[in-house]
């Protein structure tokens, strides 16, 4: 059996405070957690840093796993293979953590299995255990005219619970949700009560949804403003015009093109992104589009055009 670095899962020094821990496990859990993480081993890190979360939230189980690792430190296997003396445990009670439920189950190691097992059945019938249950973390994709409008969407996300006997299992739930509008990537909706059951009568933990928005077929999204290119034509650039742009809630405005208008060129609808104590902007980035000379006409209309800029020289800033 493998001797497990619990700090070296969560990242974190063994001087690490209690809220140093709290603070690496949330960071970790809204990385790997199944429902957010495309990490092709996110589930077993999930479980990994889930195992190093209960011993290390654990004060007793923490103190006792210190003092074997000083053990072992000073007496390691020539092989790098570990084996818990007899008495690791002795003057150190344990109960179950929040997260967990008794230590023989699937999602612990053999080593977790092996060291706290016992033990914890032992402390969790000493004791009266209460504690609020840990939050979960998951991911919502929505439309920009979701985010923009609001909406009430059922979603199924596969979960950790606790069964009869207090031991974690998955299982699928769907549960219905309401986006306000105006909700902007990267922000976190909190459902109340649905993270992980409370031990001892203590209330469920929250889940919070991470708000992702699918790419727009015409807008960019740069947190709470807005981006769209807006394609104009050579004597619109050259001369003003007023042309039509749609909105992102519907619609269609009448903005102003300046004369001399140069293709990158940002046009301002102020209020037009994303809603809030300070709204976001809608940007209108100006490119030029120019008409094809398919025919005689047009042809004949770009050779009069030459002609009469013919003083007119794109690259001399290039020194040519």
């Amino acid at each position: 059996m493998e001797f497990k670095d619990y700090y070296s899962a969560l990242g974190v020094e063994r001087t690490a405070s209690d809220d140093e821990v709290r603070k690496a496990y949330r960071k970790l859990a809204r990385k790997y957690h199944p429902d957010v993480s495309k990490e092709p081993d996110a589930e077993q890190r999930m479980r990994d840093i889930n195992e190093a979360k209960d011993v290390l939230g654990d004060k007793e189980k923490r103190a006792a796993y210190d003092a074997l690792a000083d053990r072992v430190a000073r007496g390691g296997r020539p092989d790098g293979s570990f084996q818990p003396p007899p008495d690791w445990d002795t003057g150190y009670e344990f109960h179950r953590g929040p997260r967990q439920g008794p230590a023989d189950h699937a999602d612990f190691s053999e080593f977790f299995s092996s060291m706290f097992g016992d033990a914890e059945r032992r402390g969790a019938a000493r004791h009266n255990y209460r504690a609020r249950g840990e939050d979960h973390h998951a991911a919502i994709e929505i439309t920009l005219e979701d985010a923009l409008n609001g909406i009430e969407r059922e979603l199924t996300l596969r979960a950790q619970t606790l069964d009869a006997q207090g031991r974690p299992q998955w299982e699928n739930r769907t549960l219905a949700v309401k986006i306000p509008p105006g909700v902007h990537p990267g922000q976190f909706i909190r459902l109340a009560g649905q993270g992980m059951p409370g031990h001892g009568g203590e209330p469920a933990g929250d889940l919070y949804l991470e708000v992702r928005i699918a790419p727009h077929k015409l807008y960019r999204v740069e947190e709470r403003d807005l981006y769209m290119t807006l394609p104009i034509t050579p004597a619109e650039a050259a001369l003003g015009a007023q042309v039509e742009v749609p909105t992102p809630t519907g619609g269609v405005v009448e903005v102003t093109v300046p004369p001399n208008a140069r293709g990158g060129m940002k046009l301002r609808l102020k209020g037009r992104g994303f809603a809030g104590k300070t709204p976001g902007d809608l940007y209108l980035l100006l490119e030029i589009a120019l008409p094809p000379a398919d025919s005689e006409a047009a042809r004949n209309a770009y050779a009069q055009l030459a002609q009469a800029t013919s003083s007119f020289n794109p690259r001399q800033h290039l020194g040519v």
